[in-house]
């Protein structure tokens, strides 16, 4: 699974632009990392929150994935991210974690701390799984 999850993540453009990797690839447990541009940031100087959304959303993606068969992908259906406080900090990282993987839905809860171990986000997720063999 850690190969198909390096993988997949390697396709993601919007990753790729934002220069962040997975960090840790643990059954229901994705961190990633993304380091300080001023590309990414919003009129102050923080982080901008979509790019602090984006890499939540992926970790909690890739954890959901990490608890499905290998003929498995999932998609984001749902989330709600609270913002805790901005941050001008050297690197964000985001964890993913599964709360409860089922054959119809994934539950997904993520956290987003930065450089001094402070969080900055947190992020309720709902996934759904999809066959790779009948995407849409």
């Amino acid at each position: 699974m850690k190969e198909k999850i390096h993988s997949s993540f390697k396709q993601q453009g919007l990753m790729s632009h934002l220069e962040a990797r997975i960090t840790f690839i643990e059954e229901g447990i994705v961190k990633i990392s993304c380091p300080y541009s001023n590309a990414i940031t919003q009129q102050n100087g923080y982080f901008h929150a979509g790019v602090i959304t984006s890499i939540v959303d992926v970790a909690c993606g890739y954890a959901a994935l990490s608890t499905m068969p290998a003929e498995s992908d999932v998609l984001t259906v749902e989330f709600k991210v609270n913002f805790m406080r901005p941050t001008q900090t050297e690197e964000i990282i985001a964890v993913g974690r599964v709360v409860k993987s089922g054959k119809r839905i994934v539950v997904c809860e993520g956290e987003v701390i930065d450089a001094d171990n402070k969080e900055v986000a947190r992020m309720l997720a709902t996934m759904i799984p999809i066959s790779t063999t009948n995407v849409l």
